[in-house]
């Protein structure tokens, strides 16, 4: 199984971010955490990387299903989605696959959340290539 969803979109980083961020609005996801992670291991450490954005996305109806289902998933949580740039105009949109939640804790009660959130992420990252 692989653990990411992903899109590469024909649009510079700063359009995608804003776009990203649209989408998953969209989807009913609002976003409670935005680490630039480029300019934190600048600050850090001196690493010099393409503009780089993780995007903590949450949709509190799934969040509460999952944690009645799994009081532990917190530590999963919220849906993290990466938007990085590639060059001036390619970004790449990933998302950690929410199916992963159920193959990490071996719990089926997720299943029907994890689909859910699956099904709304694919869609938010479908809509960057429409």
């Amino acid at each position: 199984m692989t653990y990411a969803l992903s899109t590469t979109v024909s649009t510079p980083f700063a359009d995608t971010l804003q776009a990203t961020r649209s989408a998953l609005a969209d989807q009913g996801f609002g976003v409670l955490t935005e680490i630039d992670l480029a300019a934190t291991l600048a600050a850090k450490v001196g690493a010099d990387l393409p503009p780089q954005v993780i995007l903590g996305a949450c949709r509190p109806p799934l969040a509460l299903a999952a944690v009645q289902a799994e009081p532990s998933i917190g530590v999963l949580l919220p849906c993290n989605v990466v938007v990085r740039s590639v060059d001036e105009r390619t970004t790449v949109v990933e998302a950690m696959d929410p199916q992963a939640m159920v193959s990490v804790t071996g719990n089926d009660r997720l299943a029907d959340v994890a689909a859910d959130a699956r099904d709304r992420i694919t869609a938010a990252l479908n809509a960057l290539t429409a």
